[in-house]
């Protein structure tokens, strides 16, 4: 009887620590990295308004900012950390996706695309907002299509879909564009206004906020001619990282299901923002409000069409 017990006790502390390595091993990846040093690091981008940018103290705010600290906190009660810092790192848009598989970040919150090529090396979680490549130039410059560039200087951000845009369509129309590369959208923006570059190619919505924080925005004007079809912005995580997409994705599903999810929306799109007191006046349009309904990180355009 005694050598029965003695087995049936063994057994089950073999149990209860054969849980214990199974939880320990659970653990892995970014989930491990944050538990490991009480840290997660946040990528941000300097002047990607009204999504990641730096205020007036030089600390970085905006509409993916604040979404990504809804996925801190979902982390934190994930791993139920009584503290978990945030240390935020500033990056580029030819820098960031390196940052991200290296370590040095661990999720991305700006205004980074969604699609096929990207996905080869990261992930995303739930669209948060929907843009289009267009391209702005001064209204005295008179061009208004994309084959009025012809022949012309123009600006778009190195490391970038919108770069990679407007070189496959300079070469698909023969338009000899000379495409000047810049190292930050900000730069983008001023080669135009300063007229080293008639136009800069951009998304829609980072061309509106940098015309609506300008000396003069009336002098400038935004493309009705696309050169691209609406695509989704998301947050950026590593790739192959399950338990980590899935504390993110759930967290932003909540959130965009969420009247708060609207309320963020407004706070950056339809009311006044740091530091000039700019509002962007852009409503959610039906495409968005689809997405916030029903959370998806589709990387196709077309899945985003409203019914």
């Amino acid at each position: 009887m005694r050598t029965k017990c003695l087995r049936v006790a063994g057994l089950a502390l073999a149990v209860v620590f054969g849980a214990g390595a199974a939880g320990a091993e659970e653990l892995n990846g970014t989930l491990k990295k944050i538990k490991d040093t009480g840290v997660i690091n946040i990528g941000y981008r300097d002047s990607s308004i009204p999504f990641s940018y730096l205020d007036d103290n030089q600390k970085p705010v905006g509409f993916a900012i604040d979404i990504c600290m809804k996925i801190v906190d979902a982390v934190k009660k994930e791993l139920k950390l009584d503290r978990l810092n945030v240390e935020f790192n500033p990056v580029t848009s030819s820098g960031r996706i390196p940052l991200l598989a290296n370590g040095t970040i661990d999720v991305e919150c700006g205004s980074t695309t969604n699609n096929p090529d990207r996905l080869k090396q990261v992930a995303f979680t739930n669209t948060h907002f929907l843009t289009a490549t267009r391209f702005i130039s001064k209204k005295s410059s008179k061009l208004n299509s994309i084959e009025d560039l012809k022949g012309k200087t123009v600006a778009s951000t190195s490391g970038t879909t919108n770069i990679r845009q407007l070189t496959e369509t300079n070469a698909a129309r023969n338009l000899g564009i000379n495409i000047v590369p810049a190292k930050e959208h900000a730069e983008s923006f001023l080669m135009v206004e300063t007229d080293r570059a008639v136009a800069a190619v951009l998304d829609d919505i980072l061309l509106a906020s940098f015309a609506a924080g300008a000396k003069d925005p009336d002098a400038y004007v935004i493309s009705t001619d696309a050169f691209s079809k609406p695509e989704p912005y998301g947050i950026m995580l590593r790739k192959d990282d399950p338990a980590f997409k899935k504390v993110a994705d759930e967290a932003t599903a909540a959130l965009y299901q969420s009247a708060e999810g609207e309320r963020l929306y407004a706070k950056w799109f339809l009311e006044r923002i740091p530091p000039k007191g700019l509002n962007l006046n852009v409503p959610m349009g039906p495409e968005l409000k689809k997405a916030f309904a029903k959370p998806t990180d589709s990387p196709d355009p077309d899945s985003y069409k409203a019914m």
